[in-house]
């Protein structure tokens, strides 16, 4: 009976340690303060993107405590509470919504610990209330700024500012969807610690500068859906870790680089909708560790038996439609066992079609219609059976499959019988 009370004594104890030790824990973090200069500084830059009207009454105790806005992140430093990130927009239901009216407050470059800043859908009217970003005061951000991003606000227009290339520390910018136009300033080059590059959707101008000799690190750079004009810039090559590149739907020209061969570890390439030519580089041939690669609508030309195909064995995705390629489709190409899709469609291929493609295991979509391909197709009814509409051979005048070999419902859409 005494063990029984002393062993209940021991938990009482034990229960009253651990209450107080979780009542002083919790006290410490309801009065951990925010630095009145920091608080200040955080409620004038919230009130310039969402208006005055907002005054935090609502935050309990401040703005990181127990109640924290939605979008803002905090960290303690020397037992006070400092933002690191903030995120504007509706992103979730209770995020801070823009204003008609927005504006950069200077107060913003005064969050001496902000590593990441978003704004997501918060300037929308290009015509009406127009922003543009403030090319003053990144520098007081250059010491821990890791991570901006201007994502899908129509109303963000002008240029992207010189003194983005202050900020030592980023490691990604993105500049995706917005209205920004102008030329993408050679200071950019500055960012060598930058491991992302998204500049997509914008309308800006010029040439690609020739800025990636101290970008070393970089894994995406994608400057897709924008009006950039003249040929890719050699120090492309430098960009040995790049695992993504994208500059499709822009108006460059001039001929695919040798220096691709440099780009070890990339994954997709996306060239299309450009206006490149002087043929296929062999370069293509030591990227080996390419998934996706995406060249059409582009007037490259050459023949399609330059490269070694099989090289490419990581190839998940390959389309080469309308470039204007010459010869015959190789065997080759059946060597590639992680293939699904297959584009060639729209060129000047000749030659028969051979059946050694239907036994690529993940194909699921075969395109080789528009082109000058003869002879009689030779593929099982099981393949017929499992592309469907997905396997595209029309407009091949001297092209037929041979009648009674297949039922009507799986006879290859657009082409003839023998």
């Amino acid at each position: 009976m005494k063990s029984f009370k002393a062993f209940s004594h021991a938990i009482i104890a034990l229960f009253i340690i651990c209450l107080r030790a979780r009542s002083y824990g919790q006290t410490e973090l309801d009065v951990a303060p925010m630095e009145k200069k920091e608080k200040d500084a955080l409620y004038s830059t919230i009130q310039g993107f969402v208006g005055d009207w907002w005054n935090g009454s609502d935050l309990y105790p401040d703005p990181c405590g127990w109640t924290p806005i939605q979008g803002l992140s905090c960290d303690l430093f020397n037992g006070f509470w400092y933002v690191t990130a903030m995120k504007v927009g509706p992103i979730d239901d209770n995020s801070l919504r823009c204003a008609k009216i927005v504006q950069f407050r200077p107060q913003l470059f005064e969050l001496k610990h902000l590593k990441a800043l978003s704004f997501i859908k918060c300037f929308e009217s290009q015509h009406r209330n127009p922003v543009t970003i403030p090319n003053g005061n990144w520098e007081k951000l250059a010491g821990t700024l890791e991570s901006l991003e201007f994502r899908s606000n129509n109303g963000l227009t002008g240029k992207i500012p010189s003194s983005f290339g202050v900020l030592r520390n980023l490691q990604s910018l993105l500049l995706l969807e917005n209205g920004l136009t102008g030329e993408i300033p050679p200071e950019i080059g500055n960012l060598s610690n930058l491991k992302r590059l998204v500049l997509a959707g914008n309308y800006f101008t010029g040439k690609i500068p020739d800025i990636f000799s101290a970008l070393n690190q970089l894994l995406i750079l994608d400057l897709s859906r924008n009006s950039l004009s003249g040929t890719l810039p050699l120090t492309l090559g430098s960009l040995t870790s790049l695992l993504k590149l994208d500059v499709s739907h822009n108006h460059l020209e001039g001929s695919l680089l040798k220096e691709f061969a440099y780009l070890k570890n990339l994954t997709l390439m996306d060239l299309r909708n450009n206006t490149f030519s002087g043929g296929l580089t062999l370069s293509f041939q030591e990227m080996h560790s390419l998934e996706e690669m995406v060249l059409s609508n582009n007037p490259i030309g050459g023949n399609i038996r330059t490269l070694k195909w099989k090289n490419l064995q990581n190839l998940v995705i390959l389309d080469l439609s309308n470039m204007g390629l010459t010869g015959e489709i190789p065997e080759s190409l059946s060597e590639l066992k992680r293939l699904r899709f297959l584009g060639l469609s729209d060129n000047n291929l000749t030659g028969n079609l051979s059946p050694k493609l239907s036994s690529l295991p993940c194909l699921s979509a075969l395109y080789v219609s528009g082109n000058n391909l003869t002879g009689e197709l030779k593929f099982s009814t099981e393949f017929y059976g499992k592309m469907g509409r997905r396997f595209g051979a029309w407009s091949n005048p001297s092209l037929c499959y041979q009648v009674g070999v297949m039922s009507t419902s799986h006879v290859p859409y657009g082409v003839k019988p023998c």
